[in-house]
């Protein structure tokens, strides 16, 4: 029976940290055999992988070693695909790069993972997600108007930027090998990715002439109609009530018929956003669930994360699951967002310990017991 629609795909991912562990989890978890590689000297160090690496195998390899590269051209051969995540030209230091493994395996898809990509002025330069979406363009459009810009809370560049897009390429690549036979080189840049979600700003600029001010555009914060309200006990509100039929029912909840056609009025603007701040203000965020509970405003509370977690609709949309653990306190995680009727992905295992398949990674590709202790008392594995 099939683990997924990626069932029968496998994938060495040589990546760490984020963005490429994101990327290999997405595949993993519809069915892809992905073997995590990391250097044993990084045992310990990452936080996260816990949570990106389940269902995948985890395997240490030294490819600063002739026998280190000698085991990942042997993986390699039979691959599909080839995630990493290191500085442009680390990989070919390494003699790990794409050239070097597309002759081994010509019909490797090879995707690299980088802040700003494998050309262009800042290729070499160091980042993280804040400084990415900062060039991007991103990072100026949040915050209060008039204030500093403020860091998201979820990583935009490493997600949405770099590894959904990675994980885009190679399903792209995998579909174009099935008429050709032949594989590719995908470079994902990070920054790149950021870029590309101005798609509404842009426009919008495109359109009026006007640029985008930091909570001062039609989708942030501009008009009452989109807009965060805080309520009595200090929480809060979102309200989405773009089209007019939405806004009007808003409007009549609250008895002011008369802002009805004063939607995006700017003279009236500031008038209509302080009696609204006023008026939630006015009752505890329970009070507005219970009035607003099922009136067509396009409207949500604004869940911390703890009770997201605990919220029926990620429940039954198996988007919090736990794999019970013998003797351990059950594995919990992030369900997958991607729903297929025929073969639906889901977590089937919990993430691997560094360096735990080793061993059986090893006797497949054809190593002896004796070959194995030897490698792991080189240092090789």
């Amino acid at each position: 029976m099939k683990n997924g629609a990626l069932d029968g795909i496998t994938v060495l991912d040589m990546s760490r940290l984020l963005p490429g562990p994101y990327a290999s989890m997405i595949l993993a978890d519809h069915g892809a055999r992905v073997i995590a590689i990391e250097d044993r000297r990084f045992s310990g160090e990452s936080m996260i992988e816990g949570s990106v690496n389940r269902n995948k195998e985890h395997m240490t390899l030294n490819l600063k070693s002739d026998t280190g590269r000698e085991i990942f051209y042997k993986l390699a051969e039979s691959a599909d695909v080839i995630l990493e995540g290191f500085r442009p030209g680390v990989t070919k230091r390494l003699g790990v790069d794409y050239d070097t493994m597309s002759k081994i395996n010509p019909s490797i898809v090879y995707c690299s993972i980088s802040g700003y990509g494998q050309t262009g002025p800042y290729r070499d330069v160091a980042g993280h997600d804040v400084n990415y979406i900062s060039v991007a363009g991103v990072l100026d459009l949040i915050g209060e108007t008039g204030g500093p810009p403020k860091i998201p809370g979820v990583q935009i560049a490493d997600l949405a930027g770099g590894a959904m897009n990675a994980a885009i390429g190679i399903l792209m690549a995998i579909v174009e090998r099935h008429g050709t036979g032949k594989g590719q080189y995908i470079d994902i840049s990070m920054t790149d990715g950021s870029f590309s979600l101005l798609t509404l700003p842009f426009t919008i600029q495109q359109l009026t002439g006007e640029k985008p001010v930091r909570s001062d555009s039609l989708f942030s914060h501009r008009y009452a109609c989109y807009n965060t309200y805080e309520t009595k006990d200090g929480r809060y509100i979102s309200i989405g009530a773009v089209e007019k039929r939405f806004w009007k029912v808003l409007c009549e909840v609250f008895d002011v018929p008369e802002f009805i056609d004063h939607q995006h009025d700017d003279e009236k603007n500031y008038e209509i956003i302080d009696f609204f701040r006023r008026g939630f203000k006015a009752h505890p965020l329970d009070y507005w669930e219970k009035t607003l509970a099922g009136k067509d405003v396009c409207w949500a509370p604004v869940r911390q994360m703890s009770e997201a977690l605990e919220d029926p609709l990620f429940k039954e949309r198996e988007m919090v699951v736990e794999i019970e653990r013998q003797g351990i306190i059950p594995f919990k995680a992030l369900g997958t967002p991607i729903k297929l009727s025929r073969t639906p992905g889901g977590v089937r295992t919990v993430p691997p310990g560094f360096g735990q398949d080793n061993h059986a990674i090893l006797k497949e590709l054809g190593y002896r017991q004796s070959d194995i202790e030897g490698f792991e008392e080189a240092g090789f594995i």
